[in-house]
Protein backbone atom coordinates (compact mmCIF):
# COMPACT_ATOMS: atom_id res chain seq x y z
CA UNK A 1 0.00 0.00 0.00
CA UNK A 2 1.28 3.39 -0.79
CA UNK A 3 0.05 6.24 1.23
CA UNK A 4 0.56 9.78 0.23
CA UNK A 5 -0.13 13.07 2.85
CA UNK A 6 -1.25 15.96 1.90
CA UNK A 7 -2.95 18.96 3.38
CA UNK A 8 0.43 20.74 5.61
CA UNK A 9 1.69 24.15 5.07
CA UNK A 10 1.66 27.14 7.26
CA UNK A 11 -0.75 27.87 9.69
CA UNK A 12 -1.72 30.48 12.10
CA UNK A 13 -1.91 29.57 15.63
CA UNK A 14 -5.36 28.96 16.31
CA UNK A 15 -5.77 27.75 12.72
CA UNK A 16 -7.86 24.74 11.78
CA UNK A 17 -5.97 23.01 8.88
CA UNK A 18 -7.16 19.14 7.39
CA UNK A 19 -4.61 16.96 6.45
CA UNK A 20 -5.04 13.98 3.57
CA UNK A 21 -3.97 10.72 3.62
CA UNK A 22 -4.39 9.01 -0.02
CA UNK A 23 -4.09 5.23 -0.12
CA UNK A 24 -3.16 3.40 -3.30
CA UNK A 25 -5.90 0.74 -2.59
CA UNK A 26 -9.04 -0.67 -0.39
CA UNK A 27 -7.82 0.79 3.33
CA UNK A 28 -11.17 -0.49 5.35
CA UNK A 29 -9.38 -3.61 6.91
CA UNK A 30 -6.18 -1.23 7.87
CA UNK A 31 -5.92 0.00 10.79
CA UNK A 32 -5.07 3.80 9.93
CA UNK A 33 -2.64 6.43 12.35
CA UNK A 34 -1.06 9.41 12.09
CA UNK A 35 2.01 9.99 13.30
CA UNK A 36 4.03 13.08 13.81
CA UNK A 37 7.57 14.10 14.76
CA UNK A 38 10.04 16.74 14.96
CA UNK A 39 13.64 17.08 14.86
CA UNK A 40 15.62 15.10 17.56
CA UNK A 41 12.41 13.70 19.01
CA UNK A 42 10.86 10.17 18.71
CA UNK A 43 7.71 9.93 16.07
CA UNK A 44 4.74 10.83 18.03
CA UNK A 45 1.44 9.24 18.45
CA UNK A 46 -1.53 11.47 16.73
CA UNK A 47 -4.27 9.18 16.42
CA UNK A 48 -5.98 5.83 14.90
CA UNK A 49 -9.10 5.04 13.38
CA UNK A 50 -9.59 1.19 13.50
CA UNK A 51 -10.52 -1.00 10.64
CA UNK A 52 -14.15 -0.39 8.77
CA UNK A 53 -13.92 2.65 11.07
CA UNK A 54 -15.48 0.91 14.28
CA UNK A 55 -13.04 2.91 17.33
CA UNK A 56 -10.81 6.05 16.92
CA UNK A 57 -8.24 6.69 19.56
CA UNK A 58 -5.93 9.86 20.29
CA UNK A 59 -2.93 10.91 22.24
CA UNK A 60 -4.11 12.72 24.96
CA UNK A 61 -2.94 16.24 24.13
CA UNK A 62 -4.48 15.59 20.91
CA UNK A 63 -7.75 14.94 22.84
CA UNK A 64 -10.86 17.26 21.96
CA UNK A 65 -8.06 19.45 19.15
CA UNK A 66 -8.13 16.90 16.62
CA UNK A 67 -10.16 14.71 14.34
CA UNK A 68 -9.46 11.00 12.56
CA UNK A 69 -12.01 10.05 9.90
CA UNK A 70 -11.39 7.60 7.06
CA UNK A 71 -13.35 7.63 4.02
CA UNK A 72 -12.66 4.29 3.04
CA UNK A 73 -14.78 4.89 -0.78
CA UNK A 74 -12.01 7.40 -1.37
CA UNK A 75 -9.01 5.24 0.50
CA UNK A 76 -8.60 8.21 2.18
CA UNK A 77 -8.06 9.56 5.78
CA UNK A 78 -8.34 12.91 7.06
CA UNK A 79 -6.97 14.74 10.21
CA UNK A 80 -8.71 17.40 11.54
CA UNK A 81 -6.77 19.90 13.58
CA UNK A 82 -8.48 22.41 15.70
CA UNK A 83 -6.43 25.07 17.91
CA UNK A 84 -3.60 24.47 16.76
CA UNK A 85 -0.80 25.34 18.89
CA UNK A 86 3.02 26.62 17.73
CA UNK A 87 3.99 23.02 19.22
CA UNK A 88 2.08 21.19 16.93
CA UNK A 89 5.13 22.05 14.56
CA UNK A 90 5.77 18.66 13.25
CA UNK A 91 5.95 16.56 10.10
CA UNK A 92 3.08 14.65 10.01
CA UNK A 93 2.90 11.17 8.75
CA UNK A 94 0.28 8.54 8.13
CA UNK A 95 0.55 4.76 8.44
CA UNK A 96 -1.37 2.04 8.22
CA UNK A 97 -1.38 -1.35 9.82
CA UNK A 98 -2.33 -4.59 9.30
CA UNK A 99 -2.52 -6.04 12.52
CA UNK A 100 -5.30 -5.74 14.84
CA UNK A 101 -3.58 -6.38 17.91
CA UNK A 102 -0.41 -4.89 17.73
CA UNK A 103 -0.02 -1.48 19.78
CA UNK A 104 -1.70 1.28 17.26
CA UNK A 105 0.39 3.85 19.04
CA UNK A 106 3.88 2.09 18.75
CA UNK A 107 5.78 3.65 15.48
CA UNK A 108 7.15 -0.21 14.65
CA UNK A 109 3.35 -1.54 15.10
CA UNK A 110 2.98 0.23 11.18
CA UNK A 111 3.22 -1.98 7.91
CA UNK A 112 2.91 1.25 5.60
CA UNK A 113 3.88 5.02 5.84
CA UNK A 114 3.53 8.44 3.94
CA UNK A 115 6.25 10.37 3.19
CA UNK A 116 5.24 13.16 5.89
CA UNK A 117 3.84 16.84 5.41
CA UNK A 118 5.22 19.53 7.39
CA UNK A 119 2.74 22.03 8.95
CA UNK A 120 4.50 25.20 10.84
CA UNK A 121 2.18 27.05 13.21
CA UNK A 122 3.09 30.60 13.94
CA UNK A 123 2.45 32.21 16.86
Amino acid sequence: VQLQASGGGLAQAGGSPRLSCAASEQISSYDMGWFRQVPGKEREFVAVTRRYGVNTYYADSMKGRFTISRDNAKNTVYLQMNSLKPEDTAVYYCAGKRSYYSDYSRPTAYDYWGQGTLVTVSS
